[in-house]
């Protein structure tokens, strides 16, 4: 390859993410040019490149890819004038003809083990389930349930990664929450759904 291409790279790899006021796991990443607020992410996470993150609480082995949004402001609908001119804090805009308060934004929730594609939108105050997909490009303004795949604009349901049976002994097992080298041990079995189930079930009755 060029040296162009490992140039840019090295250059992409180079410019800072900005984090505030979050807790970001030792074991999670946070890639270049990602701007993350009142955020909380667990262990074996990570986010790609240019992304927006803000009142979020994300949980274990999420992978979360480049230019995704997630949270983000709301203007008051409600109001007679929906500019940052009238309320309280700092914007774009310098002027103020007021100050009110605006409602406190919501948190957004983002189970582990969830996979969300390039480009997507992530509407505030949105739960996005344990073992679910987002597909690339999607905005999502409601609630996604447990081991979903939902593409679109806005977002609907594809399919269920895997049957309600092997769903529910998966949400009881919480592999997540595992050790280091709990998960280890299990590690082996994880190409194949039933097997992991089966062999944890006999080895923890």
């Amino acid at each position: 390859m060029s040296i162009k291409y490992y140039l840019s790279k090295l250059i992409k790899r180079s410019i800072l993410s900005s984090i505030k006021n979050s807790d970001i796991h030792k074991t999670s990443k946070i890639e270049a040019s990602s701007s993350i607020v009142n955020t909380t992410m667990d262990k074996y996470s990570f986010c790609g490149y240019n992304c927006e993150i803000s009142n979020c609480e994300i949980g274990s082995f999420v992978s979360i890819a480049d230019k995704v949004i997630i949270g983000g402001g709301i203007h008051p609908m409600e109001w007679v004038g929906m500019s940052p001119v009238f309320y309280e804090g700092r914007d774009s805009v310098k002027k103020k003809f007021s100050k009110f308060k605006r409602t406190s934004p919501l948190k957004t929730i983002i189970g582990s083990d969830v996979w969300i594609g390039n480009n997507v939108l992530i509407k505030q105050g949105v739960k996005i389930g344990n073992g679910s997909v987002i597909g690339m490009g999607s905005v999502v303004t409601k609630d996604v349930p447990d081991y979903s795949i939902y593409a679109g604009i806005p977002a609907k349901l594809i399919r269920k990664r895997f049957d309600d049976n092997l769903i529910t002994k998966l949400l009881e097992i919480e592999w997540w929450n595992f050790t280091d080298k709990k998960l280890s041990n299990y590690a082996k079995y994880f190409k194949n759904p039933y097997d992991f189930v089966n062999n944890f079930l006999k080895e923890n009755k």
